[in-house]
């Protein structure tokens, strides 16, 4: 498991990696999993893919549901093919639930049905978020008071489930840690705070010349849609409202990244099990890490 925050070189790591174990990568990226955005996700090209296959990235439409509970379904099942056909798997990504749910699993809760969801979905949409934080609050008030407010993503999910289950959401999460049948070793790239906010900074005005407004324009329309609700996108559309100028955009972009990155390191500081590695040393770190597989 590579991770670390963003603009780490978490991908061009995995890639060496994978390459020097004649295996595939699984993304744990919960964005890029998304088809139509790639220069806001920094999903890997063709090029940056370097011949490896990569699973879980550009295979959704934007109007599609996923969860990290399906992402822990759908990461045992591809990893289960590899470990049967190369004996490893390398998975690489900075979404902090997703590599959570691989590593120690989430609880078991029920599958919403599509007719339920997708009436939540319309009432959503027609009635806007506050309608939805009120529908938490009356279902399950115990998550209203400690889910994060500004994701609507997550609020959904409690709602659909506490629906479905015909209780609320908080009483089915356990916290219990799942074995696992394969043994776990995690990276977490890490180093100077500073070199990582230039680096972060770079990217974004890479992403701009990449294209990012042209693609930004294209979702505009869509632009209530879970998946475009992302950093880069969300100060792009600003914009384009007369909330922001072009300037102050990317400015915010490059702010609000940076703030990610620094909830990224947070969270991964809670885990004793990660072994921290320097990403100013790039690819060399694949020595270090075919090392520890040793």
């Amino acid at each position: 498991m590579i991770t670390g925050p963003t603009a780490s070189g978490k991908s061009a790591l995995a890639v060496e990696v994978a390459r020097r174990l004649d295996t595939e990568i699984i993304s744990s990226d919960s964005r890029q999993i998304y088809h139509g955005i790639p220069i806001v996700t920094a999903t890997p090209t063709t090029e940056e893919m370097g011949g490896i296959r990569h699973h879980l990235i550009d295979i959704l439409p934007l109007d599609a549901y996923y969860s990290a509970s399906e992402f822990e379904q759908d990461a045992l099942r591809i990893s289960d093919g590899l470990f049967a056909s190369r004996g490893v798997a390398v998975v690489c990504g900075g979404s902090m639930m997703y590599v959570d749910a691989l590593c120690n699993g989430i609880d078991d809760i029920p599958t919403v049905p599509d007719n339920i969801r997708r009436s939540l979905m319309v009432e959503w949409n027609d009635r806007g978020d506050e309608w939805l934080l009120s529908q938490l609050k009356s279902l399950d008030p115990v998550h209203y008071e400690r889910v994060d407010k500004k994701n609507m993503k997550r609020v959904f999910h409690a709602v659909e489930i506490s629906v479905t289950a015909n209780k609320p959401y908080s009483s089915l999460i356990t916290g219990m840690k799942k074995e696992r049948d394969f043994e776990i070793i995690k990276i977490c790239l890490d180093g100077d705070r500073e070199k990582l906010f230039e680096r972060i900074n770079s990217r974004v005005l890479r992403m701009m010349d990449a294209g990012l407004e042209e693609e930004a324009r294209r979702v505009y329309p869509i632009r209530r849609l879970n998946s475009l609700n992302t950093v880069g996108l969300k100060e792009m559309f600003a914009w384009f409202d007369g909330i922001f100028t072009k300037d102050e955009a990317i400015a915010r972009i490059q702010k609000n990244t940076r703030v990610y990155a620094k909830k990224q390191l947070t969270w991964y500081k809670r885990d004793s099990d990660m072994t921290r590695l320097d990403f100013n040393e790039g690819i060399k770190n694949a020595d270090k890490i075919l090392d520890m597989l040793r």
